[in-house]
């Protein structure tokens, strides 16, 4: 426990640091438990996310960084690899692909590749993967759009 809380304190200080660095990502460390963490991150451009904020919720294990962090969208988004209901993620390096190399941050970053690159192959939000799968571009960016509205997007007025 006592080397995840190092590594989440040098973590903690990189962010800090580098927030002008990525203005796509902020990551916020909880103040009572350097083991949850919280992440507002950009739609890519030239996706049906770009112009929404979407909030991810970080659990960190204790085993971290030989374990990766649970991480979920708290935000709705309509994307096959994200769980409707529960925003459980489905992105291997969050699975059987995790390294210690990987930081807080750079999981961002690849939920934000993810985001921009959906395999619809293995689904968790089939309603999304089926219609990439048969081809239906338009109704699958029609749907993730008008969710990225009206989830993701600031409400004016």
């Amino acid at each position: 426990m006592k080397a995840s809380r190092a590594r989440l304190f040098k973590e903690y200080k990189e962010v800090q640091r580098e927030k002008t660095a990525d203005p796509d990502i902020q990551l916020v460390c909880d103040d009572s438990n350097i083991f949850k963490w919280t992440a507002l991150i950009k739609g890519p451009s030239e996706t049906p996310y770009e112009g929404g904020v979407f909030q991810l919720a970080f659990a960190v294990p204790e085993q971290y960084p030989l374990q990766p962090p649970q991480v979920r969208f708290l935000t709705k988004i309509f994307h096959p690899n994200v769980h409707f209901k529960t925003g459980e993620i489905c992105l291997d390096i969050l699975k059987n692909a995790w390294s210690p190399a990987w930081t807080l941050q750079s999981v961002c970053r690849a939920i934000i590749a993810l985001m921009a690159h959906p395999e619809p192959d293995s689904p968790l939000n089939c309603d999304s993967g089926n219609l990439l799968r048969s081809g239906d571009m338009r109704g699958f960016q029609s749907m993730a759009r008008m969710y990225t509205r009206l989830a993701a997007m600031p409400k004016k007025g």
